[in-house]
């Protein structure tokens, strides 16, 4: 996995961080995780109630179910293209390669109908608990982003890749 982290809302902005995320699969996640967490800021309000209220700028949850999904469905087979993570200043843009796969098209992609590329990653990734049910993971990052307050993210689905992108919390 390649994570970049930029100061702006386009690829020539300066970068603030650039991780590569590389080894054994539960090592990967497990760095993912942190590193996403590390990544999302939290403001802090407590001028409009007597309590102070605290809200990410991304909701965990919806970039963990985005990202799992990304390493689980991509495809492992004629291109050596990372799962690519680009963080900007107003959203997070998520890219495997691998479009929809067996019985998944464009037309049903996010629906929760589900095909494997590699069954066994999907196991290995279920035994380790980052995916808790399959076909799950994209209507759970929307209803996470819409508690959150963020735009519905928006997929890009071709033949040769998936593109998420999630804007940031206004």
């Amino acid at each position: 996995m390649q994570f970049l982290r930029l100061d702006g809302n386009d690829l020539t902005a300066p970068v603030k961080d650039e991780k590569r995320l590389a080894g054994r699969l539960a090592g990967v996640l497990r760095q993912l995780d942190e590193l996403l967490a590390l990544n999302i800021a939290t403001a802090v309000d407590f001028t409009g109630s007597e309590r102070e209220e605290r809200a990410p700028d991304y909701p965990l949850t919806a970039l963990q179910q985005i990202t799992r999904n990304a390493v689980m469905h991509r495809s492992y087979e004629h291109t050596n293209t990372p799962v690519r993570i680009t963080w900007y200043a107003d959203r997070v843009e998520v890219v495997n390669p691998g479009g929809p796969f067996g019985i998944v098209n464009t037309a049903n992609f996010g629906t929760g109908v589900t095909d494997y590329r590699n069954p066994a990653l999907a196991d290995l990734m279920r035994s380790f608990g980052y995916v808790q049910r399959f076909g799950a993971g994209i209507p759970v990052a929307k209803r996470s982003l819409s508690a959150n307050h963020n735009p519905e993210p928006s997929f890009e689905v071709t033949p040769t890749h998936v593109a998420v992108t999630v804007r940031r919390r206004s």
